[in-house]
């Protein structure tokens, strides 16, 4: 490949890191425009403030350095729709660099066409989340385990209650979508002592920290020995509504939930009531069925229940590691080699 590659950067992101895509190969040629971009609600956002809106003229601005465009970092406006625009107006784009390890979502819900998706190649951010979601995973199931929230009462309460706590050491762990997320909550559940066993199409695993395996057909019989639950997977079709009410109902009295995957994959009623009446000892939610997760949710004020409103992955470190991936992907795609984290059309992910 000896012309110029253009690279448009369609996301907010940070003046340094933008540098770092330049110095990947003389052939690229970055069009960057800040002013064009959203202002950030925080360090590492990729949408920006709500209600950003251009004036006309910065609007046609902002497309037309999109439509000139071979390859774009982020999605324009982090949206579906923004993807299917993108992929519409430049007609010489072949390669999208998402920002988010979900990404399949936005490809689903784009409705490009079987030669749109033929042409233009979108790679997601996975493996850039493991750490933090990871850590994550681990502060709700301690939390729930040492009894954090009755802890906090009796101190409010001034109170001095005296009484054992449960340890997370011997526990039996299930981790429902077991990648590079999955992997590492399971070194972490290890170091802790937890028996971790692990779910996923295959029904393999190379990780030391995996003690056992078994194929997503065989959920239904692992929930009834699992102390807690952590869900990792995307939304597609295949796992929409996956954690259904049979599936609640099946797992052992007092278990704990952690989502960190996608929220339309369990049966958010189904949850509400296992919630209600203590089958489900508590619930760690970082992704909802409808986000932002609406104000009448009885999730909210369920005493149970941790909402945190899809915050999980963030890390201040975050731009830096996509910006790294993006910078390894470009130079495959510059070497005309396979690239990482390549979505799917099919299973969307």
């Amino acid at each position: 490949m000896a012309e110029a590659v253009k690279v448009a950067i369609a996301s907010p992101l940070e003046a340094e890191l933008v540098e770092s895509i330049r110095t990947v190969d003389a052939r690229i040629e970055v069009a960057y425009a800040p002013e064009l971009l959203p202002p950030l609600r925080f360090r590492g956002d990729h949408r920006g403030v709500d209600g950003f809106r251009r004036s006309p003229e910065d609007e046609q601005r902002y497309w037309e350095t999109i439509a000139t465009a071979e390859v774009l970092y982020g999605v324009p406006g982090d949206s579906p729709e923004g993807l299917a625009g993108a992929v519409r107006r430049a007609e010489r784009l072949r390669w999208v660099q998402a920002t988010s390890a979900g990404a399949g979502q936005q490809v689903g819900a784009a409705g490009l066409t079987p030669e749109e998706l033929e042409r233009v190649t979108v790679t997601t951010a996975s493996g850039v989340h493991p750490g933090p979601l990871a850590e994550f995973t681990m502060l709700a199931l301690l939390a729930y385990t040492k009894e954090l929230a009755r802890l906090q009462a009796d101190q409010r309460a001034h109170r001095w209650s005296q009484r054992p706590l449960c340890e997370l050491s011997g526990r039996s762990l299930l981790i429902v979508g077991l990648g590079q997320i999955g992997e590492e909550v399971a070194r972490l559940a290890d170091a802790f002592g937890m028996r971790v066993t692990g779910i996923n199409r295959s029904g393999t695993c190379d990780s030391p920290h995996v003690h056992h395996m078994h194929r997503i057909s065989e959920l239904r019989a692992c929930l009834p020995d699992a102390d807690a639950i952590v869900i990792v997977l995307p939304l597609t079709p295949d796992t929409a509504g996956l954690i259904d009410a049979a599936a609640i109902a099946a797992v052992k009295p007092g278990a704990i939930l952690v989502n960190v995957g996608r929220g339309g994959v369990i049966d958010e009623p189904a949850m509400i009531g296992a919630l209600r009446s203590g089958r489900l000892a508590g619930a760690a939610l970082d992704v909802f069925a409808t986000e932002p997760l609406p104000a009448e949710s009885p999730l909210w004020e369920m005493p149970n229940v941790l909402v945190t409103p899809h915050t999980a992955a963030l890390s201040w470190h975050e731009n830096e590691r996509i910006a790294s991936l993006f910078c390894e992907n470009l130079g495959r795609y510059l070497r005309g080699e396979e690239l990482r984290n390549r979505v799917d059309p099919e299973l969307l992910y």
